[in-house]
């Protein structure tokens, strides 16, 4: 543990029992959030890599037209 983590929980410590839950609760969900977070954007990054390779296939094959947006 870190010096500074050391010195949170020292703090939190000091805190009346229902404060250090509602702490301990906020902590525990923040890092489940991240947790989520990480493994969404991790997914995410696999599944656009694979549409940029089949885009790349695709304009490679002649099988895509150019997109004229507003330019009607």
């Amino acid at each position: 543990m870190t010096e500074l983590l050391a010195k949170a929980f020292n703090e939190i410590s000091q805190l009346p029992e229902k404060d250090q839950e509602e702490f301990a609760a906020f902590l525990l969900e923040e890092l489940a959030s991240e947790n989520r977070w990480h493994t969404l954007l991790s997914t995410s990054a696999e599944t656009l890599e694979q549409l940029a390779r089949e885009t790349e296939r695709e304009i490679e094959a002649g099988e895509t037209s150019p997109l004229n947006v507003g330019n009607e």
